[in-house]
């Protein structure tokens, strides 16, 4: 990604339909986070006795999850953006998303990519990200910026 070498105006122009596309699931993020609701474990037809139960998420997850997979914001590497900052604990994350601006979007992106491509490996990283308010984290911070952003080209 690398938004550090581009100017604020241009990181917006490329990322805002991105933005757009996390952004509309700011009120459903709202109204989840905190709660343990976006995840139940299957556990039907006597499942139990002879195997493993499997997580079934919250559709409205899900549509996220593609959504968000399909956005510039995944960036593979993300363990550099965690490790290079130090960042050990929910709080140091979402505390380190709210300080990010227009040209440390690859920051967000990255903190976005570990929920995103760990929870396809790990059942719970999806639904301990909107219990913590991780994803509501990213998101607000992303409608911040799109606000700004839209309001900088306006004024151009």
């Amino acid at each position: 990604m690398l938004t550090e070498q581009m100017t604020a105006v241009e990181v917006f122009e490329k990322y805002k339909d991105d933005m757009l596309k996390l952004i509309a699931y700011l009120p459903w993020l709202e109204e989840k986070s905190g709660k343990s609701s976006v995840c139940d474990t299957y556990k039907g037809d006597g499942l139990t006795e002879h195997s493993m139960g499997f997580p079934v998420y919250d559709g409205n997850l899900l549509r996220f999850v593609k959504e968000a997979e399909n956005t510039a914001f995944i960036d593979r590497n993300y363990v550099y953006v965690i490790s290079r900052n130090r960042l050990k604990t929910v709080e140091d994350e979402i505390d380190f998303v709210s300080k990010q601006d227009m040209l440390r979007l690859d920051n967000i992106g990255g903190i976005l990519s570990k929920y995103i491509i760990e929870g396809r490996v790990r059942s719970r990283m999806w639904s301990d990200a909107v219990d913590k308010g991780v994803f509501l984290a990213v998101v607000a911070r992303l409608k911040d910026l799109y606000d700004a952003g839209l309001n900088s080209t306006i004024e151009q």
